[in-house]
């Protein structure tokens, strides 16, 4: 529960750039994250040059902080030939994505999700500076990095026992 908690929104980051080693980390703990009849619906664009990580960043007003992030990961979904449950594709890949959060928490690195899904405008912009890839549709962008200062984790202070019913 310790990446839960100290986790927080980072979207200032050093120059440093994120190893390969790293990345390999949180593409690993992205893909354990649970999906619907096992369907693992997602694709992954790792972005690391600055033109696309500045194409990215224009995609949407929110999604600034790709244009200092070393790194940005693509949360992409596959086309629905093949998954088993279709409605449930945007479920997995929020839960691959907050496994990416954790992941960044656990091994020092800072992270934040700039969302994507479900504006067309927005996943268009990502789709052409991604090179229109075939077959994935983009869901969301996560800018990693080393953090430049590090916000005060929130998680352990929102718990509120009057959303909690007992039955």
């Amino acid at each position: 529960m310790n990446a839960i908690f100290k986790r927080s929104s980072v979207r200032q980051f050093t120059d440093e750039p994120v190893s390969i080693d790293d990345i390999e980390r949180l593409m690993r703990a992205a893909m354990a994250a649970p999906s619907a009849g096992n369907q693992q619906p997602w694709e992954f664009y790792i972005a690391r040059d600055e033109t696309t990580r500045m194409a990215l960043a224009a995609s949407s007003p929110f999604a600034g902080p790709a244009k200092k992030a070393p790194c940005v990961i693509v949360v992409c979904r596959r086309d629905e030939e093949g998954l088993r449950f279709p409605p449930c594709a945007p479920f997995d890949l929020s839960a691959a994505v907050e496994n990416i959060l954790l992941e960044a928490a656990n091994i020092g690195l800072g992270a934040v999700w700039l969302g994507i899904a479900p504006s067309r405008d927005r996943i268009a912009a990502v789709d052409v500076a991604l090179g229109s890839p075939r077959g994935v549709e983009p869901f969301a962008l996560v800018a990693v990095g080393h953090p430049q200062h590090r916000p005060e984790p929130k998680g352990a202070t929102r718990y509120d026992e009057t959303r909690v019913h007992w039955i």
